[in-house]
């Protein structure tokens, strides 16, 4: 041990940490809208809904070292040809960088930052489905990176530039 208490041939940090970080700062809903266009009459359907699942990312930067992603989750719900329900969701999160090369914020952005935020918008698409009279809406887990990797691909190996899309 040295005189600072580190073992022999390590050197204390010098100054500020210029090790790269990332982390979210927080994590909201941004919008929110649960209709039940055919109530009461669509809870005497004896079908149960076909449900289609839309949804949509964006990320932006929002001040020097702070992006925002926008997850938009959209469900619509039919039983015999009449809407159930629709919800639209538009959860965010703000996600912190420091010491980050630019060219790997948008890989986190549009890869592991939905996976981070993915469960707690499942919660709220679920709860708003369920307080609409239905049974929870249960996504499955939807593997972002694959997505974001899929998308580079496609784009002949660059990293994409445009929001994710895709369906459930």
């Amino acid at each position: 041990m040295d005189e600072q208490g580190l073992p022999q041939g390590f050197e204390a940090p010098a100054g500020d940490d210029t090790g790269p970080a990332a982390g979210m700062i927080s994590q909201y809903v941004k919008d929110l809208s649960f209709e039940n266009p055919n109530a009461p009459a669509i809870y005497q359907a004896q079908t149960a809904p076909g449900i289609d699942v839309q949804f949509n990312i964006s990320a932006a930067q929002v001040g020097e070292e702070v992006h925002e992603l926008t997850l938009k989750i959209e469900v619509r719900a039919e039983s015999e040809g009449k809407t159930a329900f629709i919800v639209d969701l538009s959860y965010a999160g703000l996600f912190g960088f420091r010491n980050v090369p630019a060219d790997q914020i948008q890989p986190f952005m549009l890869g592991e930052a939905p996976r981070l935020l993915f469960p707690f918008a499942r919660r709220v698409l679920a709860d708003a489905v369920r307080d609409g009279g239905f049974p929870p809406l249960m996504l499955e887990p939807i593997d972002f990176a694959q997505l974001y990797l899929q998308q580079a691909e496609a784009q002949g190996g660059a990293q994409p530039n445009t929001p994710e899309t895709g369906h459930a």
